[in-house]
């Protein structure tokens, strides 16, 4: 079967041409002209991305996993306290990577398909001091955004250090660091930001700089952000060998990025999110997350009656479209469709109308056209 499908699933998102041709180039000498280029290009460009002006990017191969391991350890001392702020997994698994490190830290957690509530943070914040807050921007089991904004502004007024896990939102959701006071946003390069796997991707405020180089140590070697510091800042420097094709690649990625520009980026990702959903609307579906906090970069469906998962989505896959199944407590429930970075119009159609071929084959009734037609209104509008 082939492997040109259309990927829609929470991550890794569709990779266009002009990244994949950057990835094949030859691989060049990790601190030669050409990397050097290249790095330092990516990281003024991810400044730009993160709306931060005197922010230190960092760009190290490794997971968005590591990225969230990073962003902890260069941020929490022996005696802080850190409050997870979560709506879903991986909310959770901020939690995991505090107890793995043995850092004190309590969870804030919402039902499954919303988000904690600022006013609720307020009271709790009220009731016990934290020296770093951590949360979730877009939890790609549940769907939900959270309200970082509002969030900042309750943090402003305490003094804690604030980190934002953006890896299903950065480069298609907003998050200005300067403006709304964001300490620390940490990403992954296959998502929003359009590239493949492969790259632990974070910005942190001067303060953040500031609480690093205060601390003492940090238990972590390859994750201590001093030692990428001067690579970061010159990268003809060595601390250790980059990935050097994906690391060019990343940098194509946010050339893309910038020239569609991030307001057009952001009102795009809204706009695809829309057409996606009222087309599966039209054919039954309905969505698992709370309508104030839908994500515009992916949905969480549920089936409507009749409807197997499995069924569903093995279908779906031969007709060219692949989606994720639920996890944890829905599994089997929903399904999770990504509609994030380089996404076309073109792909957006597609996918609905794979839908579509996809219900017919499994004898699901429904009005035929009925998807093509609501995703074309909003497309149209």
């Amino acid at each position: 079967m082939s492997e040109e499908k259309l990927l829609l699933i929470p991550g890794p998102s569709p990779v266009v041409p002009r990244v994949l041709e950057a990835l094949a180039r030859p691989t060049v000498s990790h601190v030669g002209p050409e990397m050097v280029r290249d790095l330092r290009e990516a990281c003024d460009n991810l400044k730009r991305i993160a709306f931060c002006d005197e922010g230190q990017p960092f760009i190290v191969a490794g997971a968005g996993t590591l990225a969230m391991e990073m962003a902890l350890l260069n941020t929490v001392g022996p005696s802080d306290r850190v409050l997870v702020l979560s709506q879903g997994y991986f909310g959770r698994r901020m939690a995991d990577v505090c107890a793995a490190f043995g850092l004190q830290h309590d969870v804030m957690e919402s039902e499954w398909g919303r988000a904690v509530v600022p006013e609720d943070l307020e009271r709790r914040l009220a009731e016990k001091s934290y020296n770093v807050v951590v949360c979730t921007h877009v939890d790609t089991a549940t769907g939900a955004c959270a309200p970082v904004e509002d969030y900042a502004a309750v943090l402003d007024r305490t003094g804690s250090l604030f980190v934002v896990d953006g890896v299903c939102a950065t480069g298609g959701v907003p998050e200005r660091m300067d403006a709304w006071g964001l300490d620390v946003v940490l990403t992954a390069a296959q998502k929003c930001l359009g590239t493949p796997p492969g790259l632990a991707v974070l910005v942190l405020s001067p303060l953040a700089m500031e609480k690093r180089r205060g601390l003492d140590r940090v238990p972590a070697y390859y994750a201590d952000l001093l030692r990428w510091l001067p690579v970061m800042q010159d990268p003809a420097k060595y601390f250790s060998t980059p990935c050097v094709n994906e690391i060019r690649a990343f940098a194509e990625g946010t050339r893309i990025i910038l020239e569609e520009g991030l307001e057009e980026r952001f009102e795009r990702h809204e706009l695809f999110a829309s057409a996606l959903r009222a087309g599966l609307a039209a054919l039954g579906f309905t969505l698992f997350t709370d309508p104030r906090f839908l994500a515009p970069t992916l949905s969480v469906v549920r089936y409507p009656e009749g409807l197997e998962d499995k069924a569903f989505r093995a279908g779906l896959y031969g007709n060219g479209v692949v989606v994720a199944g639920g996890l944890a407590q829905t599994a089997g429930r929903v399904f999770r469709m990504g509609h994030m970075g380089n996404l076309t119009s073109a792909q957006v159609r597609f996918a609905v109308e794979a839908v579509e071929r996809s219900l017919a084959a499994l004898g699901f009734r429904f009005e035929a056209g009925a998807g093509r037609a609501a995703v074309d209104s909003v497309l149209a509008a």
